[in-house]
């Protein structure tokens, strides 16, 4: 798989989202994407119970461990790189966590638009 190029939404070089628990399409901590990520991974959130919660309702438990795919689950304030049409579904049913701008990548921008994410960004001034 080729990794698309590692952008984030302001065109800079995208930085790392999380690695405890490590995240990404690739499990490289990176909201890295490429053709092949069919659920787009790439917006990176800082994950609240309330989203937790309502990402399990939905159907996507983040927080049950699952040690054989060595996974620990996602707990309240960790950082993940989340399926932009997921986060879009949550921003709607106002469960929306809030978003690393810096760390999530520029083909979020196909699925959700720029100013609705700075509206939930925790890395602006």
């Amino acid at each position: 798989m080729k990794i698309d190029e590692s952008v984030n939404v302001f065109g800079e070089k995208l930085l790392l989202c999380g690695d405890d628990p490590i995240t990404g399409f690739f499990r490289d901590g990176v909201c890295n994407t490429c053709k092949d990520d069919m659920g787009s991974h790439t917006v990176c959130v800082e994950a609240s119970q309330d989203f937790l919660e309502y990402s399990r309702f939905r159907g996507n438990d983040l927080t049950t461990p699952m040690p054989e795919y060595n996974f620990p689950g996602v707990k309240a304030g960790d950082s993940w790189c989340l399926c932009a049409a997921r986060w879009l579904e949550a921003q709607k049913n106002n469960m929306a966590p809030r978003v690393h701008l810096t760390r999530t990548h520029i083909k979020a921008l196909e699925i959700v638009p720029f100013e609705l994410l700075k509206k939930y960004a925790v890395d602006l001034n």
